[in-house]
Formats: C-alpha cells, sequence, structure tokens
C-alpha cells in the first residue's frame, strides 16, 4: 500500500483533504486511528470526515478486530470508473478499446493453448513447472486478471454510454428522464 507522508503534504491541504487522499489510497478496511494517522489529523477529524464521506457513498464503515474502520465504497467506485471513462472517450474509442482488450485477451488464450483464465489457472496447479515458470505464469494471470478488470468496465461504459451523455446534457430534465 502507498503510505502517505506527512513531510509531502502541501501546505494548501487541509486536513479534511489529506483524510480524502489517505481514503483514495485505501486497498483493505482500515481503522480509523490509522487514516487519522496517515492524514497526520485528530483522531475526532478524521471519524467526522469520515462520517461525512460514508453519507455521500465514498466509504462504506466496517469493523477490524473489532475496531471501527472504513473501506472505499466498490459500488461508487465503479460507477465513477464508468463514468469517467464514457466523459473522456467517445463511443467509438470506447469499441476500439474493447476490440484490442479481446484480442489481448484471445492472444493470451492462444499462447498458452487455453479457452479461458480459469483453465489457465487449473494448468498452473497441475502442470510441473520451475520457479522462474511459475512467476512468470504467475504474471500471466495478473495481466489476464487485468485485462478482464478492463473488458468489464469498457463493456458497463458502452451499455451505458447514451443515458450517461443524455443525463449529463445541460439541455436534459434528468428528473423526467429518470422517471
Amino acid at each position: 500500500m502507498a503510505e502517505s507522508n506527512p513531510r509531502s503534504w502541501r501546505e494548501d491541504m487541509s486536513g479534511r483533504e489529506r483524510i480524502r487522499y489517505v481514503v483514495e489510497l485505501l486497498e483493505e478496511p482500515t481503522p480509523v486511528q490509522e487514516i487519522a494517522d496517515r492524514a497526520n489529523v485528530s483522531r475526532a477529524t478524521a471519524d467526522d470526515e469520515l462520517q461525512r464521506l460514508q453519507s455521500d457513498d465514498w466509504v462504506t464503515e466496517t469493523t477490524v478486530n473489532g475496531t471501527k474502520a472504513y473501506d472505499l465504497n466498490p459500488v461508487r467506485m465503479l460507477f465513477d470508473e464508468v463514468t469517467n471513462l464514457i466523459e473522456k472517450h467517445s463511443r467509438d474509442e470506447l469499441e476500439s478499446q474493447l476490440t484490442d482488450l479481446k484480442q489481448e485477451q484471445e492472444e493470451l488464450a492462444d499462447e498458452y493453448a487455453v479457452q479461458s483464465l480459469n483453465e489457465f489457472r487449473e494448468q498452473f496447479a497441475a502442470d510441473e513447472l520451475s520457479a522462474d515458470e511459475l512467476r512468470e505464469r504467475r504474471n500471466v494471470i495478473a495481466t489476464w486478471e487485468s485485462i478482464n478488470m478492463e473488458l468489464g468496465l469498457v463493456k458497463h461504459a458502452l451499455q451505458l454510454y447514451g443515458d450517461v451523455v443524455e443525463l449529463s446534457s445541460p439541455k436534459t430534465d434528468s428528473h423526467s428522464a429518470l422517471v
């Protein structure tokens, strides 16, 4: 996990901004005190800002070893990623990305003579491979998982493209478009 460094905080960043920065780096549920320490703020300030972020659906509250903790809201993250893709790319660009990602996926499948990531994983455990071969295959698994994740995001963006563009248009009455 990337650690925040209080010496690197910009002088114009408030404590609440530092908390939001730390939260963006979370990779797992993290106790409030740890978030406060990383952001170089009091626990009370962190708790207050985290509760606000929870009410805005940026984080979810949980517990870690009986201590209140927070994690990024995965649903919000998904919608933000999809919206970001739609805002930055045209439908044609997204379709091109989908084609390129699918081609990468097919090339991996052809290279390792498998039909899917699951089949590749099954070979990982079944085959007698050297340590170097196992490391290479772990890298291939990570690459394949990344491609699959990007494929899913691009597909979601394409499925929602028209709705997001329409609802984002200043001339659209979003209330009536949703009813």
